[in-house]
Formats: structure tokens, sequence, C-alpha cells
């Protein structure tokens, strides 16, 4: 907390009119403005010598070998230490808050104390409590601030501040008004940046809510769901460091997708995060086919769950009477003895593991077995039965290791508690029981049982009975490779099979050995374009966070997947039933007002209730719209294209059609993005051309697709409408 720095005192505000012809007032603010500039210059200078100093610090201690594991787990936390100061070089200070009292704090990426003995903050990192009210004090609860200002940075420099006084006089809908819109209007450059100086209160609630449960963030287009969720993952790495042991799954919609975001959370300083989409997360399997809708939806199913549960079931060996040989002689093992020992292995254990377990219990029952044998043996022979007594000589001289002192056994015939240990040592490391157990309760293979199931309707039937005839033949007419469906249904199966024992691969840092391992259970799970997840996809992220600490962002009406919900409930309710929390990003910060004035006819057309979030901003620009001929259409998109990377030089130019023409326009368009509405989901660009806006509404879910579509732009909307054949 500091107090270094003048109260204050109502000037340099932004946005206040000024009498016409008052040349003096605008010179006086001329000289307030360049006056807070120098002021957060000379700030930003000492903040940055400090973080300086401290990388140079880690960076020499970095530099020293060891071998010690103590020390070398301490290296690893001093290189994440280093490699978040070094990523806060650019917007290392980007906000101040000064108090009623006359406190004042910066507030940065990351943060920082100065280095006198006190050891005061120098600078507040925003994900501290302390930093709250930067994004969520306004005039009429100012939580004990009189302003807020942002401070806009370009590297090492401070190119303009923006106040906002907390003290009544000026209501603001947006926290940082000139800031974000500052922001919002800069040019694309394809990929995400980080947002902490511009995060408004709504979006602030959402990434500071508790994360003890599932959290479904409900969000139109432009409102920041991904900014808000990356940035939920750097907070609660943060104030919640156990997750940093465990990592952070953040699932995207696609491989682009995850591009786009990649530098986010490593800009935030984040490095225990692992990224993936579905179809990534068994590491050893690719998904090498599409398939039609409709089974993408029939394979999307929660019945899948239980199904392959049962299937699994029925591949565990039946209890009965097991006929074992060791040394030239057979011992039986009663059924009730197998049964109640494989009852006990399986017991809640995966199939392989259980197996493991049987295994060692069969070690011990046969050494039991031969020892109760040759009980039985010196017994009979005390009777007088000669014949059983050379039998149990040839025994006891097999048994005999050379040069061993005389046991027990020796003595009396009975074994010693250490030959009967060395008994079973030599039981558990027998080649011939091991086979005799594989052969028994073989090992299996997710892929293998997965292909046995889905080409067989006979299985199908049995299985799942609740599916139909017909979506038993659909099912079972598909060839391989995998599709995206089947992956979930893998990783039951892997699941539902478990590991067979092999070393646990080790890496660097967590998120290393976490992407390398199919059963990782992860800290927290984000989940973006949260509403294409299927039922059985929702069961695979569950499986990685038994927690179920899972924050979950997306649009339920940009759903574009096969999947049949209308609302966040239907989707969920079949795995996490009503225990989930809802919440909602209501403004629409990217979309200027003139696309979303489009948007509302599209949404009732795909069936939706919901209103389109808020437009918050104009772009002054109106949409608009060009009528071609098919046969037009590529020198026509050409054109539009050149047009609009003409007008936003500089910045990012997006196209985006119906699948049937998506090859036509990349056979003309080799330097911009040609992408279908589903491609384009997450996606932003400064100018969009949609091309033929009705193919987009006639494809699968298509109403839904065209809305995505519509709002991927910031600035500018072009649209090229197709004229009917004919």
């Amino acid at each position: 907390m500091r107090r270094d720095s003048a109260p204050y005192n109502g000037t340099a505000r932004r946005g206040e009119a000024t009498p016409e012809g008052s040349p003096s007032i605008a010179a006086a603010e001329d000289v307030t403005r360049r006056s807070a500039v120098a002021e957060e210059q000379a700030f930003l200078d000492v903040a940055t010598a400090r973080r300086d100093r401290l990388a140079e610090h880690l960076r020499v201690e970095l530099s020293a070998d060891t071998r010690d594991p103590v020390e070398a787990a301490r290296q690893r936390m001093l290189r994440q230490q280093y490699e978040e100061l070094r990523r806060a070089q650019d917007g290392l200070v980007f906000g101040r808050l000064d108090g009623l009292d006359g406190t004042v704090r910066h507030v940065g990426r990351i943060g920082l104390r100065d280095d006198r003995e006190d050891g005061e903050p120098l600078l507040v990192d925003w994900r501290a409590a302390a930093a709250r009210p930067f994004y969520t004090a306004t005039a009429v609860d100012p939580q004990g601030q009189a302003r807020r200002r942002h401070i806009r940075t370009t590297g090492a420099v401070v190119v303009g501040v923006d106040d906002e006084p907390l003290d009544g006089t000026v209501s603001a809908e947006l926290v940082g008004e000139g800031a974000l819109l500052a922001a919002l209007d800069q040019r694309r450059t394809g990929r995400m940046s980080t947002a902490i100086s511009t995060l408004q209160r709504e979006q602030d609630d959402i990434i500071r809510a508790d994360a003890t449960g599932p959290l479904i963030v409900q969000g139109g287009p432009g409102t920041g769901k991904t900014v808000v969720a990356l940035h939920r993952v750097a907070y609660l790495l943060f104030a919640r460091r156990e997750m940093a042991d465990q990592a952070v799954l953040v699932l995207g919609p696609s491989p682009r997708f995850l591009e786009y975001i990649a530098q986010v959370l490593p800009a935030l300083g984040e490095t225990a995060v692992v990224s993936a989409t579905c179809d990534t997360l068994l590491p050893e399997i690719r998904v090498g086919r599409d398939e039609s809708r409709q089974l993408a939806e029939i394979k999307g199913r929660a019945l899948w769950q239980p199904a392959l549960e049962n299937y699994v079931a029925s591949l565990l060996p039946r209890p009965r009477e097991l006929k074992l040989r060791w040394e030239g002689e057979f011992y039986v093992l009663p059924a009730p003895t197998v049964a109640q020992s494989l009852a006990s292995a399986v017991r809640g254990r995966p199939y392989h593991r259980a197996r493991a377990v049987f295994a060692e219990q069969l070690h011990h029952l046969l050494a039991e077995a031969v020892v109760e044998q040759r009980e039985t043996l010196l017994n009979e022979m005390e009777e007088g039965f000669e014949d059983i007594l050379a039998r149990f000589d040839r025994d006891l001289a097999r048994d005999r290791h050379p040069g061993r002192a005389a046991s027990g056994s020796d003595v009396d015939g009975l074994l010693s508690e250490e030959e009967i240990d060395d008994l079973r040592s030599r039981i558990a490391g027998s080649a011939s029981i091991a086979r005799f157990v594989e052969a028994w309760w073989p090992t299996l293979d997710a892929e293998t049982l997965l292909r046995a199931l889905l080409t067989d309707t006979t299985l199908l039937a049995r299985f799942a009975p609740r599916l139909s005839r017909e979506e038993i033949a659909a099912v079972a007419a598909e060839p391989a490779p995998w599709a995206s469906s089947d992956i979930p249904l893998l990783d039951v199966l892997a699941d539902l099979l478990g590991e067979v024992e092999a070393p646990q691969p080790q890496g660097e840092f967590v998120a290393d050995r976490a992407r390398r391992q199919r059963g990782w259970v992860y800290g927290h799970v984000v989940i973006d374009e949260a509403q294409e997840l299927s039922e059985m996809q929702w069961h695979m992220l569950l499986r990685r966070c038994p927690s179920r600490s899972i924050t979950a962002v997306g649009d339920i009406d940009q759903a574009e997947a096969a999947h049949r919900h209308r609302s966040w409930a239907d989707a969920v309710r079949a795995v996490l039933g009503d225990r989930w929390t809802a919440a909602a990003l209501t403004i629409c910060y990217r979309t200027p007002r003139e696309v979303m004035a489009l948007t509302e006819p599209v949404l009732r057309r795909a069936g939706s209730h919901n209103a389109p979030p808020r437009a918050v901003r104009s772009a002054g620009i109106a949409p608009w719209e060009r009528t071609v001929t098919p046969a037009e259409l590529a020198g026509a998109a050409v054109e539009a294209v050149r047009q609009l990377r003409q007008r936003w030089r500089g910045g990012t130019v997006g196209v985006i059609a119906p699948a049937d023409r998506v090859g036509e326009l990349l056979a003309v368009l080799s330097d911009v993005p040609v992408l279908t509405a589903t491609q384009s989901k997450g996606l932003e660009w400064d100018a969009t051309l949609l091309v033929d806006p009705q193919g987009i509404a006639a494809e699968p879910r298509g109403w839904n697709g065209l809305y995505v579509a519509l709002t991927r732009c910031t600035q500018e909307l072009g649209q090229l409408i197709l004229t009917p054949p004919g």
C-alpha cells in the first residue's frame, strides 16, 4: 500500500465537455494530461527496474548446476518465477487506484515488492484481493476508492492515461471505458491477447467465483467468454496454489482455436496448464474420418456409459474351480474360494488392476494348497502308507536347495514360514502360472474391444438396448478408422480397463506429466464452446476432474453440434443433474451495434428464446450486401477481400461460407482464412466477408451457424448474396 503520490484532486477526467472556445481550459487539460503521463512514466520506470533486478537475480541462481532432488525442485519453482517476470515485460503496469483515505495502489500483470526493509507492495498483482476494486468499484459503490486510472503503455513507455472518478460525479456504464474502447478498436492480429487491464465487473465476478463445483457461463457473441475463461485459470492458479500441483485442463473446440489463444496464459505467467480438444485427450488415438450428424448424435448419448460398463463387466472371468499345475503336481482351488477372491479383487477396480490383485491372491491360494497337500501327505505317511512316503521323500529332495542349512521341513517335513514365503515368491515369478492367469483373465485392448462391439449388432442389442434397430444398424455399418464420437467411447473403455502396469512418465513441469497420462486428475477444467459437447464428452471430462471443479463457457444459441439440446439444463442433465451453477455475460464488447442489430431474427429462426447480448459500441460502418450469381462468386469474393484488406490494413480479414463453397473459395483466396461457420467459432477479425448466408442457414442447425458467422467481426461485415440458379 503506497502513499507516496498525491491524492486524487479531481483533474484529468476523461469525457467531460468543455465550454466552446475556451483555449485556456483546453491548454490546462493538456498540461494535466501530460503531468499524469509523466507521473505514471516515473512509476513504470521504477517498477521496470525492480522487475529487471529480480529477473537477473533469478537468472544467476538458475545458471548453477544441481543434481540434488530437493534443489532441483527449488530450481523448477525459481524457473517459473523467472518466466513470470520475463513475460511481464509488456503491460507490467496498467492501473492505479486512489483511495479516499489518500492511499495509492498501482495494479499490474504481476506483484512486486519494493526493495526496502518493510517490503511494502510496489505493484499489486491483478489477481490479488487488493486489486479487485480496479474491476468492480463504481460511482454508486466506490469501495473506498476516489479514482480509477487506466494506464496505457507501449513497451516501457506510457502513452496515455484514462481517469475515472468514483466520487459520484460521473456514472459510467463501462469500467475504464476509454481504455476498453481503445483496445477494442485496435487491429486484430490473429492471436488473442490478454485483457487484464480492461476486464469489466460482470467478467471479474465470474473470474473470481467459487470453484468447488461446475460453473456454466452463458454468453452471447463478443461478451468475452474466452477472455473470462482464460483469466479465470490464471486467477485460480494464483489464489489456489494447490491447483498448480495438479494442473488445469483447458479444452477448446478446435486446434485452430487453441493456436489462437496459445499465448494468453503464458503471457499471464501460467505454465501448469494443458490445452487440448476432446479429440486429442487420448494421446495415442487419432481421428481419421468424419461421420454423419446422425451417427455423431447417437454415439454422443449418455446411454453408452452404462452400456460400456456392462460390456467390460461381461468380460470378467466367471468363478469356477481352478486346476493349476505346480512342479509336476495338480492343485485344485474350489469354486467358492475362487468366487470370494474374484469378488474381492474386482470391487471398484479397473479390469487390469483387478487382475493384478487377483493374481497376487492366486499366488497365496496356490501356496496354501501346496502346503495343505504336503501336510495331508505327511499325515497319511504317518499312518503307514509306504507309497506316499516314497513320494514325499522325492518332494523333499526336489524342494531342498544345495548347500542350504537344515530347516523345519528337513527335520519334520513341515515347511517353515521362511520356506512358505520362498514358495510364494517362486509361484509369483513362475512363467507357467503367469500364462495361466493370462489365459483365464486376458489382457484387453480398448480399441479392439470397441471395434468388436460397434461391428456386432448382437452385442449392441445386448449392451445398448435403448438403441432402436435402425440406430444399431447405422452404428454397425460405420467403417474404421476412428471418428470424433468414438474418442469418448474409447476413453470409457480405457478407464474401465485401467492401465497395464508401466513406469509412470516424468516431466520437468506438472503439465508435461499430465499431458502424457490419459488418467491424469486435474485440479480444474475449463471448457470453451461448451455447448458443443455431447453427453459422452461431458463424461470424459468428469473422469479427469472428479472434484467437479469445472468452468464451462459457451452460448447455447451458437450450438451447431448434432446433439439435441436447446438449453443448458438439457445439455448437462444426463451427466451433472442439477448440481451446477449458472452465470451469464450480457454485454457484447466485440461486435458493433450495427451488426448485432441483424442477429435477433436469426436467433428466432434458430428456435432461441434468449435476447442477444447488448452491444455497447458502434463501429460507424453499416453492414453491406452484394448480390452475385454463382458464376460471379469467385471473382466477387476476391474483389471484396481486396477492398476489405485495403481498408483494414494491419488488421485481419476472414471469410465464412457454407461447407460446399469452401473449396471453391480456397482456390482463389490463398491469403485469408476461409472457414465454415463451425470452424470460425471463437475467432474474430476486423472485417468478415460472409458468403452465401442462405446456404449456411440451409445446413444442419444452420440458423445457429449463421448467428455465429454474423458476429465474428469487430468493425465491418460484408455479405455476398447468391441469386438462385436459373
